[in-house]
């Protein structure tokens, strides 16, 4: 049993001190120990964007051919670098929410700017979503294909004229976007922004003005570099980059690394589904939620520059006709209650990974305290208040254990230097010991391995809420999603977590003794860097075991 426990605490041990030197790695911009990371360092350059094309565009016959040959039934994305006719320029689109800048060459969306979310590595500025700038590249854009010269987001388009600023009184803005005739259709491309909303509306009008039958196909895509968003943590990681969903797969990630080596898989096909580009606390989505065949692609783009797009047949569209096809384009936070509304799996793009099942009825809980508190720090402090009441009976039974072993320490440590000579005896000698005075060696730690996914489904509850950031505790803590900035907090968890450990039992090994005190400091290496809003967490959570261990101890007279 001494042996298994030696073991058991080694591999603990020894597996912090690898955890820890791989985010510190990441740090520095090494290479994972745990396998090439498909994300370029934070400090990669931007692509270079060669003269006279469009970023974001498709660069290479090869990489058409490659697209075209994993979905036969359409073509692909036109090439970067073909003939610009016009120079574009940008118009800005500003609501209560959203300020947007709109490019004419393609009606592109090259940058987003969300006006009520403060970025937190310069507090002077607002949170980016698109952006188009030599820091970074973030688009989204639309065109036509299936016939030659077809306008799509390489044409110019011509600026029909409208305002372009959410009025006072006024519920919604247009801007419409219009081409010349090109391939025999004229395209009038109209975005149409809501008054506390980030998803714009947007609808495509194909008008056939030839004397034949045409039937184009409409791209939506999304165009993003594959660099983390800055002011990442090296500590904790949170996926960037394209995801897919489709009512038969579900919620598919998909890594920049996969499609940089050709290898990337999720459904190509389907009647419904969306696609994504997610980051921490912030994504980008083209929906289309009515029920209509589609096709989906990634594809690399240029050097760190990836694509996720959808494809969907417009049909046969006879001459002097149109046909119409709306979309909506959501930039914005991921507000999980928000995301439920608007498309079905979008409140996913809040990845709490394998705890999902777990983490959403814990939002939901954290949501209605928050309600009735009206501060996120009191609604997490409460909430794991419950969470301590719910598993009070079974925490009980683990501290009893742990005192009772702490009871019969004096007696295993004075066995264990009689018999140390003797190392079959004293195991046998332990048993004897365990049985008589009916202590279960493990019966401490079975109980706090049930709970662990619900506290580590909270954990992710609180690294993925975008309702975290900005949102104010007590004093110093203004922002629970970023570090404390006075450390104290992190110093509390530390104290706390001593005391924790002190009112354990005292492993009659001296090794596992020393392990017992030296993990807890190791950890709290980790908890200087975590968001404020966890170490809180952590330290409800601390507080409130010692309590109920203190008061177990005394009532069982064990010191």
């Amino acid at each position: 049993m001494t042996d298994m426990r030696r073991t058991l605490l080694w591999v603990v041990f020894t597996m912090s001190l690898v955890l820890l030197w791989d985010g510190w790695n990441k740090h520095t911009g090494q290479p994972s120990l745990f396998g090439p990371t498909s994300r370029p360092a934070a400090g990669a350059a931007a692509p270079a964007q060669p003269s006279g094309t469009v970023p974001g565009s498709v660069p290479a016959a090869a990489t058409i051919a490659a697209a075209a040959a994993s979905s036969p039934a359409v073509s692909a994305p036109p090439v970067a670098g073909a003939p610009v006719a016009a120079p574009s320029r940008t118009v800005t689109v500003t609501t209560d929410v959203l300020q947007v800048s709109l490019d004419t060459r393609g009606g592109d969306v090259v940058r987003a700017e969300l006006l009520n979310h403060v970025d937190q590595n310069d507090p002077s500025r607002n949170v980016l979503v698109f952006d188009r700038s030599p820091e970074r590249v973030y688009l989204a854009q639309t065109g036509l294909i299936g016939a030659p010269g077809l306008p799509n987001h390489l044409t110019p388009l011509e600026l029909q004229p409208g305002e372009t600023t959410l009025a006072p009184g006024s519920d919604s803005v247009s801007v419409v976007f219009e081409s010349a005739e090109q391939g025999g259709v004229k395209l009038r491309k109209t975005l149409s922004f809501g008054r506390g909303d980030y998803a714009l509306k947007v609808r495509h009008e194909v008008i056939n003005t030839s004397g034949e039958p045409v039937s184009p196909q409409l791209y939506t895509q999304l165009v993003r570099d594959g660099n983390p968003p800055p002011g990442e943590s090296s500590f904790y990681f949170t996926f960037t980059g394209p995801v897919a969903y489709t009512d038969a797969a579900k919620f598919q990630k998909i890594d920049f690394g996969d499609i940089e080596d050709g290898d990337a898989r999720f459904d190509k096909s389907a009647d419904n589904g969306w696609v994504a580009m997610v980051q921490h606390y912030f994504f980008s989505a083209w929906l289309h939620t009515d029920p209509a065949p589609r096709e989906f692609y990634t594809r690399k783009v240029d050097n760190n520059l990836y694509a996720v797009g959808t494809i969907y047949p417009l049909g046969s569209i006879a001459p002097g006709q149109s046909k119409t096809f709306d979309n909506l384009l959501y930039v914005g936070p991921q507000e999980e209650k928000k995301l439920e509304a608007l498309a079905p799996g979008l409140d996913l793009v809040k990845d709490y990974g394998w705890f999902t099942i777990l983490s959403k009825p814990l939002f939901w809980l954290l949501d209605q305290l928050h309600k009735i508190l009206g501060n996120w720090g009191w609604a997490i402090v409460a909430l794991v208040v419950l969470l301590k009441a719910a598993f009070y009976t079974l925490n009980a039974h683990a501290y009893k254990s742990m005192a009772k072993m702490k009871a019969v320490n004096p007696k295993v440590t004075e066995m264990r230097e009689r018999l140390k000579d003797k190392p079959q005896q004293m195991q046998q000698e332990m048993m004897r010991i365990y049985r008589e005075e009916k202590v279960n060696p493990l019966g401490g730690c079975l109980p706090i391995l049930v709970q662990m996914p619900v506290f580590i489904a909270l954990y992710w509850v609180l690294l993925s809420s975008v309702e975290m950031r900005n949102a104010p505790w007590i004093g110093w803590i203004t922002d629970l999603s970023v570090r404390d900035p006075w450390y104290i907090l992190p110093m509390v968890m530390t104290a706390t977590t001593l005391l924790q450990t002190w009112l354990n039992p005292t492993p009659p090994d001296p090794m596992q003794a020393r392990l017992m005190w030296i993990m807890p400091m190791v950890f709290s290496v980790m908890f200087f860097l975590f968001p404020a809003g966890l170490v809180l967490y952590w330290i409800t959570n601390n507080i409130l075991s010692i309590a109920q261990q203190y008061l177990i101890n005394r009532r069982l007279g064990v010191s």
